[in-house]
C-alpha cells in the first residue's frame, strides 16, 4: 500500500493510471433469477436501472458469465442485464420433450424476460447464439432496440467457416449424423477450440473458461438440448437475407467487434455488415471467438466509446 501511495505521488499521470486500474472492475454485479412461464431464468445485473440499458445475449456453450467482466467495467455508467437462456448457465433446463429448444423459442423467452424486468428500450449486445436470438427479438420489437453491438455474432454467409459445411449432412439427415455432431460439440477438444481458435498466443487464455463450459455441456440432458439447437441453426442461415434487409432498412447505430482468430465465424462476416450498414463501426481484434477472453479492456473501451458517441439516440 505504501509503495502504491508513493507511486501515486510521482506524477498526476500515475495517479490517474493507478486509480483507473484499481477501479477497473469496481461496479458490483447482482445475480438474480425470474420466473418465465414456469422456468427460472438466471441473469446478472449491474448499474442503475435509470441509465441506458445494454441487454447482453450470450453464445454457446457459454452463459451470462462471459459478460461478467464487461458488466463490472461499464456498470458505473450503464445498466447491464445478461440472462442465461433456458438450458444454459444457471437457468433451468426443462426436458426437451416438453420444452422446445429452438431459436424462435429462446427469442420468445428473452422477450418475456424483458417484459418481466420492465425493459422498454435497450442496446442489444450479441455474441454467437446471441445474434440469432437478438435479431428475432429486434424484428419482433423494433421500437425497443436503440442500437446494436455484434461480437462474433454472424448474420452473413460471408462469415461461415468450414465447420458449417459439416453441419449440412446433419441438417439433411439428423438421425444419421446426430451422434457424431453431439459427440464433437460436447468434447473437451472442441470446447477448448471455441475459445483459442487459431490464436498463436494460447497462454493468454484461462483454461477454466473451457473446463467450466465442458462441465456444463456434459450435464444430464444436455446432449438432446444441444442437438436440438444445432439442428435448428439451419433456420438462422435461412433467415440471413431477412435480417440483412431489416438492418439495411433500420440503419441503427451498430458496432461490430470481431476476434480474427475465430475459425467458425470468419472476418469477412464482420466486414459484410458494411454492405447494409455503411456507417457501422467495425473493429477487428487479435482474439478468438469469445474475444473478451483476452481483450476485455479493448472491447469495453470500444463499447463505452460507441455508447458515448450515440448518447442522443440512446436517450431519445
Amino acid at each position: 500500500m505504501r509503495s502504491l501511495i508513493k507511486s501515486c505521488l510521482v506524477s498526476t499521470v500515475w495517479v490517474a493510471i493507478l486509480c483507473s486500474n484499481s477501479n477497473a472492475l469496481a461496479a458490483p454485479v447482482a445475480y438474480r433469477s425470474v420466473d418465465i412461464d414456469g422456468v427460472q431464468v438466471a441473469y446478472r445485473e449491474a448499474g442503475a436501472a435509470n441509465k441506458p440499458t445494454l441487454l447482453l445475449l450470450h453464445g454457446v456453450p457459454s452463459s451470462s458469465r462471459m459478460y461478467d467482466g464487461l458488466m463490472r467495467k461499464l456498470g458505473d455508467e450503464y445498466h447491464l442485464l445478461a440472462p442465461d437462456y433456458p438450458g444454459f448457465g444457471n437457468s433451468d433446463a426443462p426436458d426437451p420433450a416438453t420444452f422446445s429448444y429452438t431459436f424462435d423459442h429462446l427469442a420468445e423467452v428473452t422477450a418475456k424476460f424483458t417484459d418481466a424486468l420492465g425493459l422498454q428500450r435497450y442496446v442489444l449486445v450479441m455474441q454467437d447464439y446471441g445474434a440469432p436470438v437478438g435479431m428475432r427479438l429486434a424484428m419482433a420489437r423494433p421500437a425497443a432496440v436503440k442500437a446494436m453491438v455484434f461480437q462474433n455474432g454472424n448474420v452473413y454467409e460471408d462469415g461461415l467457416g468450414p465447420m458449417w459445411a459439416k453441419r449440412k449432412p446433419f441438417w439433411a439427415d439428423r438421425a444419421a449424423h446426430e451422434k457424431e455432431v453431439v459427440a464433437a460439440h460436447q468434447s473437451l477438444a472442441v470446447t477448448r477450440g471455441r475459445h483459442v481458435g487459431t490464436d498463436p498466443d494460447v497462454s493468454a487464455y484461462d483454461p477454466d473458461l473451457w473446463m467450466d463450459e465442458y462441465a456444463y455441456l456434459n450435464r444430464p440432458g444436455q446432449a438432446r438440448i444441444q442437438a436440438d439447437l444445432a439442428y435448428d441453426y439451419q433456420n438462422n442461415l435461412a433467415a440471413y437475407p431477412l435480417w440483412q434487409a431489416w438492418l439495411k432498412q433500420r440503419q441503427l447505430p451498430t458496432l461490430v467487434v470481431w476476434g480474427k482468430y475465430d475459425p467458425n465465424f470468419l472476418v469477412p462476416g464482420a466486414l459484410a455488415f458494411k454492405r447494409d450498414l455503411p456507417s457501422a463501426q467495425v473493429e477487428i481484434v487479435d482474439a478468438g471467438h469469445f474475444a473478451m477472453d483476452t481483450r476485455l479492456n479493448e472491447i469495453s473501451a470500444f463499447i463505452a466509446g460507441f455508447m458515448r458517441k450515440n448518447r442522443e439516440v440512446l436517450t431519445n
